[in-house]
Parts: structure tokens; sequence; C-alpha cells
């Protein structure tokens, strides 16, 4: 079903003659985070104590959030419900400036439980809710304009209830639409007959150092610049490096290039690895260069890294105002566009 908002979108556009500035469009499901600080991971069948500061809007709101503080049209094609938690989102995304896409669903938004160690580093245990069970109609109703980029994430690609709805979809998208996909930490639990099928339309390949390892042998690859062979020519692919920064891949145009990190204290890495999607998508939406964009998302995850919690992106003037401050002495990126 067609929302209100769909209605005024189709309305916007006739009064603009045609006209139409993209929309960042996820289909990443968001969930209700409870972060818990350990001093390291219980053993298994042991116990530990946890310090939590109550919980936060998560999941897929991290990338929303962080791509609508650059100044980007943003809007969440992904599940609601009518519990709590679900309020608790609405509220979230409202604040932001996100469009919801989908009317709700009866039931609620599920719960993360991240355990995050003195390191930064963070584990996760889901609970899954409404978010993980996208309707056929809904998507299929769904407007996606030329210029618009679609935000697809592997933990959806995963779920038995909602891989098997999003993939025939994503079939169906025509090629003046932006395909981004963050394979997510469970990547290697998508069937190997699926990612084929999705990699072959994804013009944006973003993971982290672990991901693409396991997406190589999920699928057979070695080296993670393989994974390039599986995309269309002149894709891009991207693997975040953490305190490295990240390298950038071109299907068919040779070898990566390294964008250096920011170097900085992290204090909670949990939504770094989504600032920078966000970010880097955003600016690529703006018409910067890859190498600018990739600068632009090492920054934001940098800044990310030192503050507590998931959704906590800076906005573009921060993101700015940090660039500057850094600018001296910085290597100057450059190769094939």
């Amino acid at each position: 079903m067609v929302t209100h908002l769909e209605a005024a979108l189709e309305e916007d556009i006739s009064a603009h003659n045609g006209s139409f500035l993209p929309r960042f469009v996820s289909t990443g499901s968001v969930v209700i985070d409870l972060p818990m600080r350990v001093l390291k991971l219980p053993d298994r069948g042991t116990d530990a104590i946890a310090y939590s500061s109550g919980t936060v809007v998560g999941g897929g709101f991290n990338v929303v959030s962080a791509a609508a503080r650059q100044g980007t049209r943003v809007a969440l094609a992904s599940p609601l419900g009518t519990g709590p938690n679900s309020a608790q989102v609405r509220n979230a995304l409202s604040a932001e400036g996100i469009e919801t896409l989908f009317d709700e669903m009866v039931g609620d938004t599920g719960l993360c439980i991240a355990l995050v160690e003195p390191s930064g580093e963070r584990t996760f245990v889901t609970t899954l809710g409404v978010e993980a069970e996208p309707q056929p109609e809904d998507l299929q109703a769904l407007r996606l304009y030329p210029g618009d980029y679609l935000y697809v994430s592997g933990y959806d690609l995963a779920y038995p209830t909602s891989g098997p709805v999003l993939v025939p979809w994503l079939e169906t998208i025509g090629t003046d639409v932006v395909v981004v996909m963050d394979t997510s930490p469970i990547v290697n639990e998508i069937e190997v007959e699926v990612l084929r099928k999705v990699l072959s339309r994804v013009d944006v390949l973003t993971m982290n150092r672990r991901e693409a390892r396991l997406l190589g042998d999920q699928l057979g690859v070695r080296d993670w610049t393989e994974l390039g062979q599986l995309l269309a020519p002149n894709r891009l692919v991207v693997r975040r490096t953490g305190e490295h920064g990240c390298e950038i891949l071109r299907t068919g145009n040779g070898g990566s290039v390294t964008v250096p990190a920011y170097p900085v204290e992290p204090v909670d890495t949990t939504g770094a690895g989504d600032a920078h999607t966000g970010v880097l998508v955003a600016a690529l939406m703006d018409g910067q260069n890859i190498f600018a964009a990739a600068e632009r998302a090492n920054a934001a995850a940098a800044l990310t890294a030192t503050r507590q919690g998931p959704a906590t992106c800076p906005t573009r003037a921060e993101i700015d105002e940090f660039m500057a401050q850094c600018s001296q002495g910085r290597p100057q990126i450059s190769g094939w566009y």
C-alpha cells in the first residue's frame, strides 16, 4: 500500500515540473539497541557484570541518520509496528527528518543487545520483530525514481522472513537507481545463490575486513579485490579497514586505492561502519568523487568511534570542521574516478 507520504512525493515531483531531489531509500531493518559495557565477554556458561545506559534506536537507523545529518533526503522502506519499540523508532526518525514509506504492521520492533568491550569492540545478540517481515505488496508499490540510492543490508538478506521477499524485488530495480549493499557481520549466513544474484545488481558494495573475508570464503574468493569480478564493470567496492581507513576498488579498473584513516582514540565502534556508509553515500549523492567521499566517510567514522552509542554520526558541519583541523600534512588521494 502506498502511504500518504508517497502520494505527497508524487505531488512534489509534479509541482517541480518533473524535477526531483534524489533520495537515500533504505530497506535496512531498524531495531532498538540495548548497549551494555563489559570488561570482557563472558565465557560459555558464565556470567558478567554489564553497565547499560538504556535503550536507543539502532540497526538500520544508524545508516539513515548518518545520511540525514549530511542534509541528504532520506526515506525508510522497512516495516514498523504498533508497539512501544516502534513508537520510539518513529520518534527518532521524525527527529532526523526521515520519511517512513510503509504503513505500520501489528507487532513491534525487535531488540539488539550490544556487548561493548573496553577496546570499543562490540558483539551482538538480536531478537527479530516486524522489521524482519517486509511485505511483497509494500515493496511492489514502492516508487523509486532515477537518481535514488537504494540501501540494502546483508542482515535482511540473511533473515529467513525477509531475504526471500527482498531478493526477487531487487531483481526488478531499474539501472537508473543506484543499489548500495552493506554486507553485514552475518554475510556468511546468506545463501551463495542469493549473494551472486544480489551482487550482480549492486553498484556500491561496502564491508569491513572480517566481512570481506567471510564473503570471500562464502563465494570461494581468496582476495577481497577478486570480489569485484562478481559485480558488473565500473562498480565500486569499499573495504573499511578500521584504524587504517578504507580501500576502494572500481571494478574493471585495476588495483585498489587506500584512503587513510583519521587517527583517534576509540571509545565505542558500534556505529562507525554505518556512519562510514551513510556519509560515503551522501557525499556521492552530493556529486563528490569517490576519493573525496571516502575522505569524508573516514572522518565521520573516526568521530563516531569517539562517542558512546550506535547512532552518533556527526553532522556535515562537524565533519567539515574536523577535516579542516586535520588537513595539515594529510596526503592527497588521486587515481581513477
